[in-house]
């Protein structure tokens, strides 16, 4: 029986692609990639997707056709499953981008071609890089930002050097949503003097939603 029989998406290329993401989510037939799943360099795993999950891409669609959203970013772009709910909202709401950040450039290849098969690759544009770089200048206010990068290996996380950076370009009314909970992206986060107000949901042990008010 399927257990997730409606998606908020109606367009059966997008849904298919998804799917096909989300059944490859295991790690690949060949057994253990290069390193070990301790590994904190992201260029080990080239050819896996680390990804949100459907419940968190589905509420980014809702949120971001409720804000009427055209701008967009995310760190970081993996093989593009975020990427797609992101785009999808973006053309269901009459157009616009999201920017993407992608360190491992197979993972970038890989976005681009997966949008390219959901026929979304209009709506994106990743750049490869750091994403402490290529999302300095987001060209001007954004709706919605995503940050579900790599973790570091000591100091200040990733996560809270790029909300760091993005914080300023989200408009307020803006949302951003954090996958990993890292302790200083949520003091940060959570730290009313830093203008936002936020939750944390019950999807994949747990999403940080926050909500950009001044």
């Amino acid at each position: 029986m399927n257990d997730r029989p409606y998606s908020p998406i109606q367009d059966p290329r997008v849904n298919a692609v998804l799917a096909r993401l989300q059944g490859a989510r295991q790690r690949p037939a060949g057994g253990e990639p290069r390193g070990s799943f301790n590994s904190r360099d992201p260029h080990a795993y080239a050819e896996q997707g680390f990804s949100i999950h459907s419940e968190q891409g589905e509420l980014i669609y809702l949120l971001c056709r409720g804000l009427r959203a055209t701008r967009m970013a995310e760190f970081a772009t993996s093989v593009g499953m975020s990427t797609l709910y992101f785009a999808a909202a973006i053309r269901d709401n009459g157009g616009g981008t999201v920017i993407g950040s992608e360190i491992v450039p197979a993972k970038v290849e890989t976005a681009k071609r997966n949008l390219a098969e959901a026929g979304l690759a209009d709506y994106a544009e990743i750049r490869e890089g750091d994403a402490r770089k290529t999302l300095r200048d987001l060209g001007g206010p954004v709706d919605f930002v995503l940050i579900d990068g790599w973790p570091g290996e000591s100091g200040p996380s990733l996560a809270r050097e790029v909300i760091g950076i993005v914080a300023p370009q989200l408009r307020v009314g803006g949302y951003v949503m954090n996958d990993n909970a890292e302790p200083d992206y949520l003091d940060f986060i959570r730290d009313p003097d830093n203008g936002f107000v936020s939750m944390t949901l019950p999807l994949k042990g747990g999403t940080e939603l926050s909500l950009k008010v001044r």
